[in-house]
């Protein structure tokens, strides 16, 4: 069993940290415990060439990092950190009238396909502008172009509920896959349910019955890799890593953020400081109570508009789900503390070094064993570990807050282990 990142970026996109190189993407990933990376922004020439450079094929499509470049991890973290190609695309256009804004996120098993890609892909637009490009062409367009160069990469929609730039979004997107994708419809094997939703909340839509969902973290900075991960129980090559997701055979599920901490979990208007319920957002008639303008419809609005089930329901194909809140922000609420200060992660380092990778401390450690070190750490990872937190939801941009320690609610979950 391995954990799968499959979507991040790297210093060439936008508002992502310089430190996103393949170095300390390597070095976080063994902290966190992920095994397979994603390499991210494959479309942009320099990165590509970074990630030629720097790569040693291992010629089963993935990659691993040559020991030159490699950093140092605690040795409780060490593992070999596998790579696979990827990237993100935006794609802005018109169709049934409607402006659409679809971000697609694409695997590919090598660099020649890669490169046949990005060849096609530079007729369209500028891909050094940034490491997620924006092109002016439909999404389906995308798919067949991509599907015809490269018959083995796949496109997974990118966090698929986004009210601005996702397939379901309430601001741009479809109300279905045929909608957006049409005939190519059966070659979307799976969806990113993004930070803001999870599982059961897809759960609702008989027609995803039969696609995978996938939950990776879209990080921008080192820190945020792992946030959100797949769960495969695979040979570890690109062939089977795809089979799982086209088939589910050996995709045993996901690690979740609590999505209510999602920055568009709830409906609002971040200017004026409104976060709304659907039921509140529906009341308002969509209007900002404070100024008037129009609220951002979040992801659970949307999901209640277009949904054909009740909540709570779970299919009977359903696969696990674990929803966590990362490592950091514990130690700070433990320390009442920023998630940010230098003494926070201090703390963070000496527990991994001294406990394992973050998704050990989170998921396995046995709970006796963390006690042993700290017991507020232990009933902190118990109480996670149960859903008992305290939920205040993100809207419009802005995230949510999940507290620990305090008035708890019960979260009904879905565990792994």
């Amino acid at each position: 069993m391995f954990y799968a990142d499959l979507h991040i970026h790297s210093k060439f996109s936008r508002a992502t940290s310089k430190d996103m190189n393949l170095e300390t993407i390597e070095q976080w990933a063994q902290i966190k415990g992920i095994q397979l990376m994603a390499t991210g922004d494959f479309t942009h020439p320099d990165w590509l060439k970074e990630i030629e450079n720097k790569l040693n094929d291992e010629g089963n499509g993935l990659f691993t990092l040559k020991n030159e470049y490699r950093l140092d991890v605690p040795v409780s973290c060490k593992r070999e950190i596998f790579f696979i190609l990827s990237a993100e695309i935006s794609c802005i256009y018109q169709k049934n009238g409607k402006l659409r804004k679809i971000h697609l996120v694409i695997l590919s098993p090598s660099i020649k396909d890669v490169l046949k890609i990005n060849h096609a892909l530079s007729r369209i637009g500028n891909l050094s502008s940034d490491g997620r490009p924006i092109l002016g062409i439909d999404a389906k367009e995308v798919m067949k172009m991509i599907l015809e160069l490269s018959p083995q990469s796949m496109v997974i929609p990118a966090h698929a509920w986004t009210p601005h730039f996702s397939i379901f979004g309430s601001q741009s997107g479809f109300d279905t896959l045929e909608e957006c994708f049409e005939e190519l419809s059966p070659y979307v094997y799976a969806i990113e349910t993004g930070l803001s939703s999870d599982p059961p909340m897809n759960w609702r839509l008989s027609r995803l019955d039969r696609i995978i969902l996938v939950s990776n973290s879209d990080a921008h900075s080192p820190a945020k890799i792992g946030r959100e991960a797949n769960i495969f129980d695979t040979q570890l090559s690109y062939d089977a890593i795809t089979e799982a997701i086209r088939t589910g055979k050996g995709f045993l599920g996901t690690v979740e953020f609590f999505p209510q901490e999602g920055k568009y979990h709830y409906d609002g208007h971040r200017a004026c400081g409104v976060r709304l319920s659907p039921e509140e957002t529906i009341k308002a008639s969509y209007l900002c109570p404070v100024c008037g303008k129009k609220l951002t419809v979040g992801v659970m609005h949307r999901v209640e508009v277009i949904a054909d089930r009740p909540a709570g329901f779970i299919p009977s194909h359903a696969l696990p789900y674990h929803s966590i809140v990362p490592l950091i922000e514990v130690i700070g609420e433990i320390n009442h503390s920023s998630s940010n200060t230098k003494k926070v992660f201090t703390t963070y380092m000496n527990l991994i070094s001294k406990l394992g990778d973050e998704y050990n401390i989170l998921l396995h450690k046995k709970l006796n064993d963390i006690g042993a070190l700290d017991s507020q750490l232990r009933d902190a990872i118990e109480r996670m570990r149960s859903g008992r937190v305290t939920v205040e939801p993100g809207y419009d941009g802005e995230y949510g807050k999940i507290k620990i320690f305090g008035n708890s609610i019960e979260k009904e979950q879905t565990t792994l282990f």
